[in-house]
């Protein structure tokens, strides 16, 4: 799970630190034999890239293609489809469920660096164990920690220690995390975990780390990302431009992607690519452009090959009715469109004084401002009919969806927001227009949002809707990193989000799990009911038994109100004629491995 979160930089006068790595140089250009370098942006900017510090989308896109977890989704499959990646085979797991035996292939090697002292380095399984070691490090500050947090036998000794005495024991045995050999590791944990499956193909929990490259740079590491991927950071002009080369000792892997029967797009594609060797790219660059209309004229003007996110107010003009225009399609662009697995929403600091907490009036509070925004208004207007409003926290084609289960939080309905601030003392004292809390001292909102064009279009909806219920609301302007780090922190009143998942429930209903605050967790709810019932309910496969307890967790969620549900967005790529393979529905992440430029379709 990733926050959402997958940008013209020199036109923001950005004068950050270029970060270069010590790499071999892209393959010189030629007439005959051009580089390929796929071109595009970001509409928000990195925080660094280190998989056990970061799990924003646009850093997670970047290691993605440096760092390797055992396995991988098949790019080309519409829903979710393991694949061995360094692992040899899917993991062998016991009947419980409990014990996962990984096995790595031999002679896959890390990208040169320095920190290796010009000596070649194999992976091995103690690489993973280490890797895995460091989200459980207390000066790391894992963000998905939580994923195996309390799961695997001996680790909890270990992180309780490193938080007594600042140092996490590397070298310690953990009964529950070790090599069986070199090339062997396995995890075994002390109660069922039949879903973690897909986490051995998540590159922010399980993408593979060298301890000398950590140690070599030490605080630095964010900026030094050494894999075994396809590419490897060659510059980093922080929240401006990102640059990744073909990673020269990367091994031989070739294009074998498996599209479902049904689709013949992607049975096209794979039948053109089958066979070529990965990466087919040279470079890729990828720019910070924060504001829309930039970003899509860079791709208008072919200065950038594809736009991974057509903000909406353009695909309506450039498809009206889901149908590229006939200008577009003239001049070969190609159009991919899916329902995100993902959830927008605006969360509540539940430890903030103003809207926290647990008593009546606090819950009627939240309570209010959910029913008082018009997120129909936002579906319409602002996202151009590119999303639907959002019922409950888990989308439509996840497993743990119930279309019957309707928050009441979730409904526009000032009048009845208005009735509930009137029932619980919030009044208008001193005539000026706006509530008062109930004890009469001043109340004033504050929603932290960023300071670019298309998040004041957000913000102007929320100040219009809370205005028409009597509430102060103020902005609280911040980039994006600066905010996510407070918010992690557990600092701000109110912030909207988006939350990707998979198909499956369990990554939803882990953003309200007590023990995640600061992880997956962003509001701090922390209610014992709720989570004993996510505790049962993620030892469960998806069943019906899960699915009630999802039912049950549900009803606590729309009591006490830490968030509130905004929508599932429709989200359209495009790509030009010269880039072959996109696509906007893969359900891989790691897509820069699988997609070609073909030099002869960008001539005029």
């Amino acid at each position: 799970m990733r926050l959402s979160q997958w940008m013209l930089g020199c036109c923001l006068g950005l004068l950050s630190t270029v970060v270069a790595a010590q790499a071999a140089p892209v393959p010189s250009s030629t007439a005959a034999t051009p580089a390929k370098v796929l071109r595009y942006a970001f509409p928000v900017a990195e925080t660094g890239f280190d998989p056990a510090q970061i799990n924003d989308l646009y850093s997670s896109t970047v290691i993605a293609h440096i760092f390797e977890p055992p396995l991988r989704g098949d790019t080309l499959s519409k829903t979710p489809r393991l694949r061995p990646n360094t692992a040899a085979a899917l993991p062998e797991v016991s009947a419980d469920y409990k014990v996962w035996t990984v096995r790595i292939r031999p002679g896959i090697y890390f990208a040169d660096d320095p920190a290796f002292k010009g000596q070649k380095r194999e992976l091995t399984a103690a690489d993973y164990v280490y890797s895995i070691k460091r989200h459980f490090d207390p000066k790391f500050k894992s963000q998905v920690m939580y994923v195996l947090d309390g799961f695997i036998v001996g680790m909890q000794e270990v992180r309780e220690q490193a938080l007594k005495t600042g140092q996490f024991d590397y070298q310690r045995e953990i009964p529950g995390l070790r090599t069986l050999d070199r090339y062997t590791f396995r995890i075994q944990l002390n109660q069922p975990r039949p879903m973690l499956l897909y986490q051995f193909a998540s590159t922010n929990l399980m993408g593979a780390v060298a301890r000398e490259v950590v140690e070599h740079y030490g605080q630095d590491i964010m900026a030094h990302p050494v894999g075994t991927g396809p590419f490897r950071l060659a510059q980093w002009r922080r929240s401006s431009r990102i640059v990744l080369e073909r990673n020269p000792g990367y091994r031989e892997e070739y294009y074998d992607e498996q599209p479902d029967p049904d689709d013949a797009e992607g049975r096209a594609i794979a039948q053109r690519l089958k066979g070529r060797r990965l990466p087919m790219l040279d470079r890729v660059e990828v720019y910070i452009v924060e504001e829309d209309q930039p970003r899509w004229l860079a791709f208008l003007n072919a200065e950038h090959d594809l736009m991974d996110r057509v903000p909406a107010e353009f695909v309506v003009r450039a498809a009206p009715g889901g149908k590229l225009s006939a200008d577009l399609a003239r001049r070969g662009v190609q159009m991919s469109q899916a329902t995100e697995y993902a959830l927008t929403y605006t969360y509540f600091g539940m430890n903030h004084p103003v809207v926290g907490g647990m008593t009546p009036e606090k819950v009627a509070l939240r309570r209010a401002i959910a029913l008082a925004y018009r997120v129909d208004d936002e579906v319409r207007l602002l996202r151009r009919g590119q999303a639907q409003r959002a019922r409950s926290t888990v989308p439509p084609g996840v497993n743990g969806y119930d279309p019957h289960s309707v928050a009441e939080i979730a409904q526009v309905n000032p009048a009845r927001a208005k009735a509930i601030l009137d029932a619980y003392g919030y009044v208008d004292r001193n005539g000026d227009g706006y509530r008062e809390n109930p004890d009469g001292s001043a109340l004033t909102l504050e929603f932290a949002s960023t300071p670019d064009n298309r998040t004041r279009a957000f913000d102007e909806l929320w100040k219009k809707s809370l205005d028409a219920v009597g509430l102060r609301l103020t902005f609280r302007k911040a980039k994006w990193p600066e905010l996510i780090k407070e918010s992690r922190a557990g600092r701000l009143m109110m912030f909207g989000l988006g939350w990707g998942g998979s198909f499956d429930g369990d990554g939803f209903y882990t953003m309200l799990y007590g023990p995640n605050a600061g992880q997956s967790n962003h509001a701090r709810f922390n209610h014992p009911d709720y989570n004993a019932l996510y505790e049962k309910s993620r030892l469960l496969p998806h069943s019906p038994e899960r699915s009630a307890l999802y039912r049950e967790m549900d009803k606590i969620i729309f009591a006490y109100a830490p968030l509130r549900p905004n929508t599932h967005r429709l989200l359209t790529g495009m790509a030009h004629r010269w880039v072959v393979g996109y696509r906007r529905d893969s359900a891989d992440g790691n897509f820069w491995s699988y997609v070609d430029i073909d030099p002869a379709l960008k001539q005029p």
